[in-house]
């Protein structure tokens, strides 16, 4: 009897915790312009901005400036490691109190694979993470000391050209993938997944250094008491225009 009353119990502890949770939907609009530059044979220069809007196009989101430097291995194999500069707003129903800083060191490996036609990408990436905190006093907004985290991020992608038998000049493609946010390290809170987003996109080659991509982004964001959490709708653009300064 005592077994079955504290089975009772957890089952209706665990209803408890699960009825907490909640999750909502909003929908935004993100426009990434970015470029690997081509200085030498080995060598390329990452540059990347992505101005991130809440309720459609109306309010901010996050602003978020990436550079980086890539070494290839070979055509196959990129690694690169970099700084990233993220600005958060408060918007939506779950908003953060304030304004909020983070800078980011970042390293990274990309692996390329072609099955046929369909190019497959596997994007592994660490960061390390110093954002500004915030807690609200007796009314009152106060900065505390800023928190370091760390987190691993895994992205696989397939490129999928359309009416050719590869991704050559003037294609149209697909873009679909799916990358999972996991957070390690002191500080994680209650939950070891941060993020998961996945992108399903049409785009055009114009050729090796230039392609435009439009289509639908699905962010889904578990807050670090693991109970508050937002699924994103959102509208992905993406512009792509590598220089060349090997020339």
């Amino acid at each position: 009897m005592k077994k079955l009353i504290l089975s009772l119990l957890l089952i209706g502890a665990i209803g408890a915790i699960q009825a907490q949770k909640t999750i909502d939907d909003q929908f935004h609009a993100w426009t990434v312009v970015q470029g690997n530059h081509h200085l030498n044979n080995k060598f390329d220069l990452h540059t990347e901005y992505q101005f991130r809007r809440s309720n459609g196009y109306a309010d901010w989101q996050q602003s978020l400036l990436r550079v980086g430097l890539d070494y290839k291995l070979n055509p196959q194999l990129t690694l690169t490691a970099g700084y990233a500069w993220v600005l958060s707003f408060p918007y939506g129903t779950q908003p953060i109190l304030n304004n909020t800083d983070e800078s980011r060191i970042w390293e990274q490996v990309n692996l390329k694979q072609n099955f046929g036609p369909i190019q497959i990408q596997h994007r592994y990436r660490l960061e390390q993470r110093w954002i500004e905190q915030f807690a609200q006093q007796n009314g009152q907004i106060n900065q505390l000391d800023n928190v370091f985290r760390q987190r691993f991020r895994y992205r696989a992608q397939a490129l999928i050209p359309l009416t050719k038998k590869g991704m050559v000049n003037n294609t149209p493609f697909l873009n679909v993938n799916d990358e999972v946010f996991l957070g390690f390290g002191k500080g994680i809170g209650k939950n070891v997944l941060d993020q998961n987003r996945f992108i399903a996109a049409f785009g055009w080659r114009f050729n090796q250094d230039f392609n435009i991509q439009i289509g639908y982004l699905n962010q889904f964001v578990i807050k670090s008491d693991g109970l508050r959490m937002e699924r994103n709708h959102t509208l992905w653009t993406s512009i792509v225009y590598n220089l060349n300064f090997n020339k």
